[in-house]
C-alpha cells in the first residue's frame, strides 16, 4: 500500500493483521528461536540470586536501547554512576540508568497486575524521559532519518492514537494460537507505528516487548539482551519496520526480530554462564585462601555489579561497617577486588565481573 510518508498515517491497520503470519519459514525460525530462549530461562533459573543478572544484564540492554536512538555513553561511567555518590553524572548516563529503571518498575508491575496495559506504556515512557507528559495530543511529529528527510508520519490525534493504543492492549493479552514470540514482532512494530509519545517510543517498545516475553513465561527475569543486536543491525531494523508499513511485509520484519531473540538469548546464556562460573571460582578462592571466613552473601553481592562498597554490605545488613571494610580489603590482597578513589570515597571494582561485561559481543 502506497503512503505519503508527510502525512500522519491515521489509517494505521488494527491488529491482528490480516496476512499469515505463520508461513513455513517463520515457522521454522520460530522453532529455533523458542529453543534458545528456553536455554537462556535455564541459565537464569540456575544462578543462585536472581539480583546477580538483574543490574549487571539490565544495565547492559539500557546502555544499548539508549545508544540506537544516539544517547551515549560509556560502561565505566553507568557503574560508577550506581555506586559513588561523588560522581558527576552527566544526562546521557543518567537518561541510560532511567531505562533501566523504567525496564524495573514495568517488570514489578507486570508481576502484580500480569497485564502490559496503555497506563504502564505511560509510566514506563515517563521514568525514561523524567516527563509528566502523556500521550500525544499536538500535530506535528514526524520521524526522520540521520540526514533529517522524513521517513514517516504516526497517526495524529489522542483519541485516535487511544483507540489504537487499546487495539494493542486486547492483541498483546488475549490468547490467541500465533506463538507468543512470532507475537512480539508485530507488538513491537505496532507500537513504533503508533509512536504515541513526543520521544522515547523506541525505548519503550523495545522494554514492552521484553516484559510480553515475561507476561508469556518465557522469561523469568526482564534480561534479554535484544538491543544490541538492534545496534549490529540497526539499518536492517528500519528499513523492515519501513517495509511493513509500505509493502505489508511482514514475514521479513518478524524473521529479523525471532533471529535477534535467537542470538540474543544464546548470547545472554553464554554472559550468564560466564558471570556464574567467575562466582563459584571466586567463592572457591575465598574458602581456600582468605584469612578471614568472608560470608558467601558478601561474595555474591560483589556480583550485583562491578564496583561495590562498604554502604552496600551494611545496607544489606549482612555486616557492620568495621567487618564489611574488612571483607572489601581482604578481597583486595585476594587480588578479587581493586580499590579506585571516586571524589572522597572508594569504591571497589569487581576485576573479573568488570572484564566479563565490558567485552565486546562476539567474544562472549
Amino acid at each position: 500500500m502506497q503512503i505519503d510518508i508527510n502525512k500522519p498515517y491515521n489509517e494505521l491497520p488494527l491488529l491482528p493483521p490480516k496476512v499469515d503470519l505463520e508461513s513455513k519459514l517463520i515457522l521454522k525460525k520460530a522453532i529455533s528461536a523458542n529453543k534458545a530462549l528456553a536455554e537462556l530461562k535455564g541459565a537464569t533459573n540456575s544462578i543462585p540470586n536472581p539480583e546477580i543478572l538483574i543490574t549487571s544484564i539490565t544495565l547492559q540492554e539500557a546502555k544499548s536501547s539508549s545508544e540506537i536512538e544516539n544517547v551515549v555513553t560509556t560502561n565505566d561511567k553507568l557503574f560508577k554512576a550506581l555506586s559513588a555518590k561523588s560522581q558527576n553524572i552527566d544526562p546521557a548516563t543518567k537518561e541510560v540508568i532511567r531505562y533501566r529503571e523504567a525496564l524495573w518498575e514495568g517488570y514489578n508491575q507486570l508481576k502484580k497486575n500480569e497485564l502490559l496495559t496503555t497506563n504502564l506504556f505511560i509510566k514506563i515512557f515517563q521514568k525514561i524521559k523524567e516527563t509528566d507528559a502523556e500521550i500525544r495530543k499536538t500535530p506535528g511529529t514526524k520521524l526522520a532519518d540521520g540526514s533529517g528527510k522524513i521517513i514517516y508520519t504516526p497517526p495524529e490525534g489522542e483519541n485516535l492514537i487511544r483507540k489504537l493504543l487499546y487495539n494493542l492492549e486486547e492483541y498483546i493479552n488475549n490468547d490467541s494460537e500465533v506463538d507468543p514470540l512470532i507475537k512480539s514482532a508485530v507488538i513491537h512494530y505496532q507500537f513504533e507505528a503508533i509512536h504515541p509519545f513526543t520521544d522515547g517510543n523506541g525505548r519503550t517498545g523495545r522494554i514492552i516487548m521484553i516484559l510480553y516475553l515475561v507476561l508469556k513465561k518465557y522469561l523469568s527475569l526482564p534480561i534479554l539482551y535484544l538491543s544490541r543486536y538492534i545496534i549490529d543491525n540497526k539499518a536492517q531494523y528500519y528499513k523492515l519496520l519501513k517495509g511493513v508499513t509500505e509493502k505489508n511485509d511482514w514475514e521479513s520484519w518478524i524473521l529479523y526480530i525471532l533471529d535477534g531473540i535467537e542470538i540474543t538469548s544464546k548470547e545472554t546464556t553464554k554472559l550468564i554462564e560466564r558471570i556464574n562460573n567467575s562466582l563459584i571460582q571466586t567463592s572457591e578462592i575465598v574458602r581456600k585462601k582468605s584469612k578471614q571466613r568472608i560470608p558467601k552473601e558478601v561474595v555474591e553481592l560483589i556480583y550485583e555489579q562491578p564496583y561495590c562498597k562498604t554502604e552496600f554490605i551494611v545496607n544489606k545488613e549482612i555486616a557492620q561497617r568495621k567487618a564489611a571494610e574488612r571483607y572489601l580489603k581482604e578481597l583486595v590482597i585476594l587480588n578479587i577486588l581493586e580499590p579506585e578513589k571516586v571524589g572522597k570515597e572508594v569504591i571497589y571494582k569487581n576485576i573479573e565481573l568488570y572484564k566479563i561485561l565490558t567485552t565486546k559481543r562476539g567474544s562472549i
